[in-house]
């Protein structure tokens, strides 16, 4: 299991922790400066964003949680390798900062961007314990055809995409959502309109009141 790097925002003695995951080719700073948005409305929540384990070997200047065949040319048998291992990693990341801070996981909530998105929910649902909640924006359901048999926690779920993304299509939110309702999961969606790949204020502001909801219990 190898160990991630990350930076952390928030007050010494956290009530509560939002772990950001980042896209494919960023880093946790990319996502980290949302932090200064949130932090005012949410007092006592610790803001964490790791970088993923790996080197970004399809462009970009940072990490990636896996190989994406269609983007770097990998092997699909590669992709799957990594995100076994990838998921591994930030299983045990999040075992790791839940005992550094000193709280249980439905005191967590993950937030994840775009292939971050897709490791907060393929990590989340295969948890022992729930976590409090799971933010994923503009990502998709890996294997969404698994996700009942392999479910083992049912955190609620918000799914935050804008509809004119070209990057990864508007089609897999209402896929995922599907999938989760399916599942039994309690689901929540917000439609970014006129958006691309990226995050709105409105989508940021309706993620802000879901982890305030989960947090706040």
């Amino acid at each position: 299991m190898r160990t991630l790097k990350f930076a952390r925002k928030g007050p010494e003695k956290a009530s509560g922790l939002v772990i950001f995951l980042h896209g494919y080719g960023a880093d946790g700073a990319d996502l980290l400066g949302l932090a200064d948005v949130l932090a005012p409305h949410l007092p006592g929540v610790a803001f964490v964003a790791p970088d993923a384990p790996e080197r970004c070997v399809g462009g970009g200047f940072g990490f990636q949680w896996f190989p994406i065949p269609w983007l770097d040319g990998s092997p699909q048998a590669a992709a799957e390798a990594g995100l076994v291992a990838a998921a591994e990693d930030l299983n045990g990341f999040l075992d790791a900062q839940l005992v550094a801070e000193g709280l249980s996981p439905d005191r967590l909530v993950l937030v994840g961007f775009s292939q971050g998105a897709m490791m907060s929910l393929h990590v989340a649902v295969r948890r022992a314990k729930p976590v409090a909640g799971v933010v994923a924006i503009s990502g998709r359901l890996l294997a969404p055809e698994r996700l009942e048999a392999d479910a083992v926690s049912k955190p609620p779920v918000l799914l935050v995409h804008g509809d004119q993304d070209p990057v990864v299509p508007f089609a897999d939110m209402g896929k995922a959502g599907d999938a989760l309702v399916a599942a039994g999961f309690q689901t929540f969606g917000h439609v970014m309109r006129g958006t691309g790949h990226g995050i709105a204020p409105d989508g940021l502001g309706v993620a802000l009141q879901f982890i305030k909801e989960r947090l706040e219990k």
